[in-house]
């Protein structure tokens, strides 16, 4: 553990940084793990890898290699020394804050530098509603001379906080590469390659729902195992769609841009985030591109009805199948996430699938 701990305090190394990320990753997954199986025979031998995960993740952020077109990775820059104080006094406010446990539930930042924190809040800050999100981060030191912004997949340029834009093109993942950049086809391409970066690299609370992978629960992606599995479906999903795009039966297409749909929507959290957030509005700006799909095959013969799935899930659950109930999030009997949406294409009917709050709240 000593030559771990040297070898994330070299400076300029992106070897160090990354492992770092790798470190969180893994640091979630066992707190996961620990909450699920509190009683397992391994669960006080894990506790002290936490701590000693703790202690090493203490050690000074590498910085990142100069001279490098920003990536995905670097979103989040370290915080400089002199801004300590103000964020250890933020924390606990942050952590109290009746608005944000609504719409993150019960939760606790476990960042033990400045760094680490400001990165926590922002993911965080993501996830809920855009006005929240906003009063928040005017509350957060000024970073307005960080580098220049990056790029994240949006439909027109803007801000959610100094530092940090929304564009329309963003370097693509290889694994899901487009030649053309002026179509719906690009755009999702950008959404996957975001999806990809946040999963590997940046996000370890981020967990999924998608069917295809596992259809009986929510499952955290803290763990190689199962980012592997959901990132393989998405591409696989992906790729069908990019080759479905030129089909000459329309109706082809349609069906495989909704079951990318499904791949994408069914990335959430818990408790899943609000709609007005910045993961909701990314992912409606995803699902508007059904649209397009579903009106060039009306155009070719084809009667098509498309619907999404939210507000009270007794009105909408006769349109869904394989729902999941959840125990956190919104309120009693409300849909949290709309998963799949329901279609009908001529006579064949896809069912939806959401995730809904359950009728007993305790």
């Amino acid at each position: 553990m000593e030559k771990l701990s040297k070898l994330l305090e070299i400076n300029h190394s992106e070897l160090a940084r990354l492992v770092r990320f790798y470190l969180r990753g893994l640091q979630g997954g066992l707190q996961v793990a620990l909450t699920e199986l509190p009683d397992d025979s391994g669960a006080n031998l894990a506790k002290e890898v936490l701590g000693e995960l703790e202690g090493i993740l203490r050690s000074p952020i590498s910085k990142p290699i100069e001279n490098v077109s920003p990536s995905l990775e670097d979103i989040f820059e370290p915080v400089p020394s002199n801004y300590s104080s103000k964020l250890s006094g933020i924390k606990q406010n942050f952590e109290t804050d009746k608005e944000l446990r609504f719409y993150l539930g019960d939760f606790q930042l476990l960042s033990n530098n400045d760094a680490d924190l400001w990165q926590e809040m922002q993911l965080k800050l993501l996830r809920v509603p855009e006005t929240l999100a906003e009063s928040w981060r005017e509350k957060l030191p000024d970073f307005s001379n960080k580098r220049s912004p990056i790029q994240l997949p949006f439909t027109r340029d803007e801000n959610i906080y100094p530092g940090l834009q929304f564009y329309t093109k963003t370097k693509l993942d290889a694994r899901v590469a487009v030649e053309t950049s002026d179509s719906d086809v690009y755009f999702l391409a950008t959404v996957a390659s975001t999806y990809i970066k946040f999963i590997e690299a940046i996000d370890p609370d981020l967990h999924h729902a998608f069917k295809p992978v596992n259809r009986f629960g929510v499952k955290s992606l803290a763990t190689k195992d199962e980012k592997s599995k959901y990132i393989a479906a998405l591409i696989d999903c992906f790729q069908r769609a990019k080759t479905a795009a030129k089909n000459i039966d329309p109706a082809d297409n349609l069906r495989a841009r909704i079951d990318l749909d499904e791949a994408i929507n069914s990335l959430v959290y818990q408790p899943p985030v609000d709609r007005n957030s910045w993961w909701g509005k990314l992912q409606q700006e995803s699902r508007r591109t059904l649209r397009e799909a579903a009106e060039s095959a009306r155009k070719a013969g084809h009667t098509v009805q498309i619907r999404e799935l939210w507000d009270v899930y007794a009105d909408i659950r006769a349109y869904s199948k394989d729902d999941l109930e959840l125990d956190s999030g919104g309120r009693s009997g409300e849909v949290l996430a709309c998963l799949r949406v329901y279609a009908k294409i001529d006579d064949e009917v896809l069912p939806g699938r959401v995730l809904y709050r359950s009728f007993f709240q305790p």
